[in-house]
């Protein structure tokens, strides 16, 4: 059993609070860990710190800022396989997943490392007589970042990468579920040189989440998680005086079209609906086949790669494609909803309930599972489930499936898997959701773009990572700028405006 720490000012620190939050080995059901959980007093005083760290932080010219991250990333790189068995261990996520989870954490670092040219300002030469105009970005002082249980390294680097290099303090709020992986980061963070307390860890739940929005010296939240707690920590951080970027929950969308390659589609559905276990907000959670045969056709393509999936342990091999679920909680619900699919009627091609694994009985294991003929009443469709569930909703034509897809309440990805041109084009400008994949299943752009949900898949004005981030972590001053020429007269003195 092992004990997490806050990291304040640059070294671990006890908490104070005496509560704590258990952290489960998914793949064995113990508890294996417990994470403080943090007094409002205490996440209070990290901020103060942070503010402190700041104002020296701020005064670092930008290239210097863009060495640390630099040197970040080469530590990441150095200690991949340590942060991957750190990562595997609480979240229960396969090796190689883990570590995709890191890899594109690091690409928006790398593209931090460019921070100087996303930093700069613009400048307008005699924009009137003898008058020069530039703005400068400057950072926004302290901000925090809240991030989720199923990316523990991705989604923080998502966070703090820009936040820092744009010359702000962080304050860090990991998932309590998974806090280990957040304060090896910061470890790294200060061996590349960044000055103590310009990142701070703090772990906690509601307590310190609602301390967070309601200190006055925090400028921004960054968020992400479920859609009720993006609704609520967005409109609470606003009536503060924050700026605030939430992003919640997802019900992702594939329509297979009849002139698809069917079988690239089918590996596309399975790998996209059951890697990572479904606990990514990217997984594809609904195929919508347009037309009967496309529909027969994938179910017939799917159960058998289904089959061959081998659901394990993070330590059982690099081959395995997916572990446990985060929790027993987390379990319980998606064997939960299963069962309502079920008894609403939808068909359970393949039903996950059941799986069990010899040695590793009590983890929190669901195995695969496919449903068919589902409607849009159900609850399997109208919830984000969070687990390796597949929902196959038939449609009769293409208008008809891409209705479905923009009457559905969630905006964050979306594919369509077809051979016409026209169709893809039509699909990609008409569709409203935020990030689209033609041919590819799960859409997450690259870190030089941005990524974000639209409806209640995100609330806020800008996205996560590339420019977007650096507008976010800075505001804009503008200088409207003349001098005046000095003219010597004898004994006095006078001024005229120069140009």
């Amino acid at each position: 059993m092992y004990e997490i720490e806050h990291w304040i000012n640059g070294k671990r620190v006890k908490g104070t609070s005496g509560r704590f939050a258990d952290i489960y080995n998914p793949a064995t059901g113990e508890v294996q860990g417990k994470a403080p959980l943090a007094t409002p007093a205490e996440l209070d005083d990290a901020v103060a710190k942070a503010a402190q760290a700041q104002k020296l932080w701020a005064k670092v010219n930008p290239q210097r800022r863009a060495r640390v991250m630099m040197k970040f990333g080469a530590l990441i790189n150095e200690h991949m396989d340590r942060l991957a068995q750190v990562l595997s261990r609480e979240h229960g996520k396969t090796l190689p997943d883990a570590r995709g989870d890191i890899q594109r954490g690091l690409e928006v670092v790398e593209v931090c490392m460019g921070a100087p040219a996303m930093l700069k300002g613009e400048f307008t030469d005699s924009g009137g007589p003898g008058i020069d105009l530039y703005s400068m970005r400057q950072p926004l002082g302290v901000v925090a970042g809240i991030t989720p249980f199923n990316f523990p390294a991705m989604i923080p680097m998502w966070k703090m990468s820009p936040a820092i290099a744009a010359g702000n303090a962080m304050v860090l709020k990991p998932s309590e579920r998974t806090p280990s992986t957040a304060l090896l980061l910061a470890e790294l963070l200060q061996e590349a040189g960044l000055p103590d307390g310009v990142l701070q860890v703090v772990h906690g739940d509601k307590e310190a989440v609602d301390a967070i929005l309601d200190n006055e010296t925090i400028q921004a939240v960054g968020f992400v998680g479920s859609t009720p707690i993006a609704q609520y920590i967005y409109g609470r951080a606003c009536s503060n005086g924050k700026r605030a970027q939430c992003f919640g929950g997802a019900k992702n969308h594939m329509i297979i079209m009849p002139d698809a390659d069917m079988e690239k589609a089918a590996d596309a559905l399975v790998g996209a609906g059951f890697g990572a276990a479904g606990e990514r907000c990217m997984a594809i959670s609904v195929a919508v086949p347009v037309g009967a045969e496309t529909a027969d056709r994938l179910v017939e393509l799917m159960v058998p790669r289904i089959e061959k999936l081998k659901v394990g342990p993070y330590t059982a091999g690099e081959d395995m494609d997916f572990g446990p679920l985060v929790t027993p909680m987390a379990m319980e619900r998606v064997k939960g909803l299963i069962a309502s699919g079920i008894d609403q009627g939808a068909t359970a091609v393949t039903d996950g309930r059941d799986f069990s694994l010899q040695g590793y009985e009590n983890g929190f294991f669901v195995g695969p599972t496919l449903f068919d003929n589902v409607t849009p009443e159900m609850d399997i469709y109208r919830e984000e489930i969070f687990g390796p569930v597949l929902s196959q909703v038939r449609t009769d034509n293409y208008e008809e499936a891409l209705k479905l897809v923009m009457d559905n309440q969630y905006g964050n990805g979306t594919a369509i898997y077809t051979a016409d041109g026209e169709i893809a084009r039509d699909f990609a400008s008409r569709v409203n959701v935020g990030m689209v994949g033609i041919n590819f299943p799960i859409p997450v752009p690259l870190s030089y773009y941005t990524f974000g949900g639209w409806k209640k898949s995100g609330f806020g004005d800008l996205n996560q990572y590339g420019p977007d981030a650096f507008r976010f972590y800075t505001r804009t001053k503008t200088v409207t700028e003349r001098w005046f020429q000095h003219i010597e007269h004898g004994t006095e003195t006078a001024f005229k405006p120069m140009g």
